[in-house]
């Protein structure tokens, strides 16, 4: 017997769950018999998000801290600047879980299962899920597991990866008002390297060793590499892990795929939709503009898969070219991000880096980089 359900959501990570979230908080649509797949339930502490937003969110009530005034570092330039516009966030993973989760139990509509997804393929009028104990069909299929992803090898992806340590200090030594966006001055050997610090009392803080790199490195790497920064440039001996994080995130030039067949009726949500951003890996905040979009267009009867307009295009581009110099080695990602910073105005860069920038501030952008090494990219991403 196969199961009907109005919507399936494929996977219950970040991009699954806002996208529930998305769909409760639409009156016209949180009726819907909705069904979330995966193997397990998201109840794990395994991610700290962090991201910058103007105004409040849809999330902002799991917000654990926020800075208005970060600091880049690099041999070559030294700088903290205090934000007008924009706020640094952060949210713990296991809050964002259980708010979604504790949402959807008020709801008889909505039924999670705890099953292996083992295959999604269209249907006529629909599409289906077929995981290791039965088959579910529904009208539309929410898929962000890696089932649909391009091939992603070292020819066409970097991959960011980090180890982040949440320590506690016996005696006050953070401002917790003041966070390191990134500090570079570690050696670059693997690739573009950096550090975030980032305080939330004057006794703890997240301190992230961050890499764009091939490969992901020993873990005794990492751990030597967090050791070296917290004792020799922190200069605090004597501190407690209170918690560890590892993560990989693609940056890739791989082409995903927004639908899969005919009819566009499974629609690539988060990562597999490509909605990491390529050239910083950033997801958090892409995934709940996303999300937003299709439930809008749900909510008036539309099809839920969002069409690129050409600033979207522009920004992939900008994005595609940015991975391009990284790849090549033509420039590293100290010297690009330390010739942003020493002249662009920072939030400036990071409404870039939002896609949320105007055409002055990307011409002000591409003019503060060396321009051949981007001109030779830029054409080479439009030609492949």
């Amino acid at each position: 017997m196969t199961l009907k359900y109005d919507y399936i959501i494929a996977g219950s990570g970040l991009a699954g769950l806002s996208l529930l979230h998305a769909l409760l908080t639409k009156d016209s649509l949180k009726q819907k018999n909705i069904l979330v797949i995966d193997s397990a339930k998201k109840n794990l502490n395994d991610r700290t998000w962090c991201f910058w937003e103007k105004d409040a969110g849809p999330f902002e009530s799991l917000v654990c801290h926020a800075w208005d005034t970060l600091q880049f570092f690099s041999p070559q330039v030294s700088k903290e600047f205090r934000m007008k516009e924009y706020k640094y966030k952060m949210i713990q993973s296991g809050d964002f879980y259980a708010k979604v989760l504790s949402l959807a139990q008020k709801y008889a509509n909505v039924v999670f299962v705890e099953e292996q997804i083992q295959s999604i393929q269209e249907e006529i009028n629909g599409a289906s899920v077929r995981t290791d104990k039965t088959t579910y069909q529904g009208e539309y299929v929410f898929n962000s597991t890696s089932l649909f992803n391009p091939p992603m090898n070292e020819e066409n992806t970097l991959l960011q990866h980090f180890m982040g340590w949440f320590i506690k200090t016996d005696t006050p030594v953070f401002n917790e008002k003041v966070a390191t966006l990134m500090d570079f001055t570690l050696s670059q050997h693997h690739g573009a390297t950096f550090m975030y610090m980032l305080p939330t009392s004057s006794t703890e803080a997240l301190v992230e060793y961050t890499l764009f790199s091939p490969r992901v490195l020993e873990e005794r790497e990492y751990v030597q590499a967090l050791e070296s920064y917290i004792e020799d440039k922190l200069g605090i001996h004597h501190y407690e892990i209170t918690h560890q994080e590892f993560g990989v995130i693609p940056m890739s030039k791989a082409k995903f795929q927004a639908s899969i067949g005919t009819q566009k009726r499974i629609i690539n949500i988060g990562t597999a939709g490509g909605h990491t951003k390529p050239s910083t890996g950033y997801t958090f905040q892409f995934v709940q503009k996303h999300v937003s979009q299709m439930a809008e267009q749900l909510a008036h009867g539309k099809s839920p898969l969002v069409a690129m307009n050409w600033r979207d295009h522009m920004f992939l581009w900008y994005d595609m070219t940015l991975l391009e110099v990284l790849m090549s080695k033509r420039l590293s990602g100290e010297q690009i991000f330390s010739h942003l910073f020493k002249k662009v105005d920072p939030e400036r860069i990071l409404a870039f880096l939002a896609n949320e920038s105007g055409f002055w501030e990307e011409f002000a952008i591409r003019n503060a980089v060396p321009q051949v090494p981007f001109i030779v990219s830029g054409m080479k991403v439009l030609w492949d």
